[in-house]
């Protein structure tokens, strides 16, 4: 009987202990207390309260908001760039402006699930005006010029630019339009990274604005004496020869000038892709001239000065001193 019993007893604090445990565990019991919990740790100013609970909503409010920003931007960035009827820049302006009102729209949400009044916002909407008229102005001003970029499409990804507001001039490749500035890979890959509002504001070369075709001069100079027919011939079968050099239009030669050691000739060849650079275009031809040159006697002459020496009449004889 006393084992019974006490096998009775034992039995009766393992169902207790095991009771109080599941009590522990269970989170439709605990949780209204773990949240009064930590809403109890914290202070008041004023008619607000600030507490761990309250934070800890922030917190994962801001997750959420970023998490999904970021997912439907991406979506949106993928929509617009499925959208074949639509260039480039267009694209990217569809993305900025997406971008923008997924980002506005989540912020109006979560300052409304957080019940804070956008009246009580009010308040702070004069300093921010004063830090948008000072501190960011040139931001805001970058992202309106950048909207206006992508809106008349005068710039686009891809296109060749020379920026003349740069020292010295900053010639290169649009590799992309962002909200504040717009990169820029020169012939060296050196990416430069200019504001939206210099492109605005400065003098700015398209090269491939409205079609890629771009003239390229190459100087060439021949010795007085040579037959310029033969030269000019040369000069264009140069240019024909050129792996990067259109044949429509084709290239001519013309005189430019009667020069101090030399007849010098322009050669103007066309062609349709900048972004591959200029020098080795000229360098090529001009290669191709010395050749053609070489072999059919046709001088290239060096800066020479010919020298006229006049004769003076002899002074006459000097007197010689009387004794």
């Amino acid at each position: 009987m006393d084992r019974a019993g006490g096998s009775r007893r034992s039995d009766r604090r393992y169902r207790a202990g095991a009771g109080r445990l599941a009590d522990a565990m269970n989170p439709l019991r605990t949780l209204p207390e773990l949240l009064g919990w930590l809403d109890s740790i914290g202070f008041d100013i004023g008619e607000t309260r600030i507490s761990l609970y309250r934070a800890l909503v922030v917190l994962f409010v801001a997750i959420c908001v970023i998490v999904l920003g970021k997912a439907a931007t991406m979506l949106a960035r993928r929509s617009f760039r499925r959208m074949q009827r639509l260039d480039r820049a267009q694209q990217l302006l569809g993305e900025k402006l997406a971008s923008i009102a997924i980002w506005l729209s989540l912020a109006l949400m979560a300052i409304d699930y957080l019940g804070i009044s956008l009246s009580a916002l009010t308040v702070f909407s004069g300093a921010f005006g004063l830090a948008i008229g000072f501190g960011l102005q040139k931001t805001f001003g970058n992202l309106i010029s950048g909207i206006i970029l992508l809106m008349d499409r005068s710039i686009k990804p891809g296109d060749v630019i020379a920026v003349g507001g740069t020292t010295p001039p900053t010639f290169g490749q649009v590799n992309r339009i962002g909200i504040r500035a717009v990169s820029v890979i020169t012939r060296d890959q050196i990416e430069f990274i200019i504001p939206n509002e210099l492109l605005m504001t400065s003098h700015v070369e398209n090269w491939s604005y409205t079609n890629r075709d771009v003239r390229v001069k190459v100087p060439v100079g021949v010795a007085y004496g040579t037959d310029i027919d033969l030269a000019e011939q040369l000069m264009l079968q140069a240019a024909r020869e050129s792996v990067r050099v259109k044949t429509d239009p084709e290239p001519v030669v013309w005189l430019s000038a009667f020069g101090e050691s030399s007849i010098d000739f322009e050669v103007l060849l066309w062609i349709d892709d900048p972004e591959a650079g200029l020098g080795n275009v000229r360098s090529e031809v001009l290669k191709r001239v010395w050749h053609l040159f070489r072999d059919h006697g046709v001088e290239i002459p060096f800066p020479q000065r010919d020298l006229h020496i006049k004769e003076w009449p002899a002074l006459p004889p000097r007197e010689a001193p009387q004794s």
